[in-house]
């Protein structure tokens, strides 16, 4: 049996596998592995870095592992607000669609 593809060789592995490596074992291995933070609090830093970066190609993915490693709806919902008055209003309308999917999605 095949062993099952990383998200990052799913989304890029086949034209881009050096970056798709790197994905996985640096950002996903080495990174988000370090015992600084929690995975938890990891989740909260990098959605609000996604927002606040106008990034949501990256957000859906994001928001669901916030949404696995604990984060409530509330705590992500609050999160945008929030950023509405520090990255601006565009950053938080927009992050407020990618949201509700991901919460519809976590409900399937």
């Amino acid at each position: 049996m095949a062993d099952a593809q990383s998200p990052a060789q799913k989304a890029y592995g086949d034209i881009a596998p050096g970056l798709a490596d790197l994905s996985d074992r640096v950002l996903f291995g080495e990174v988000w592995e370090r015992p600084g933070l929690s995975p938890r609090d990891r989740s909260l830093v990098t959605v609000a870095a996604l927002v606040s970066g106008y990034r949501h190609n990256e957000l859906p993915g994001h928001v669901a592992r916030a949404l696995a490693n604990g984060v409530t709806r509330e705590e992500l919902v609050e999160l945008v607000t929030h950023l509405a008055f520090y990255s601006g209003w565009p950053t938080a309308n927009t992050a407020i669609p990618v949201l509700r999917k991901a919460f519809v999605d976590a409900d399937a």
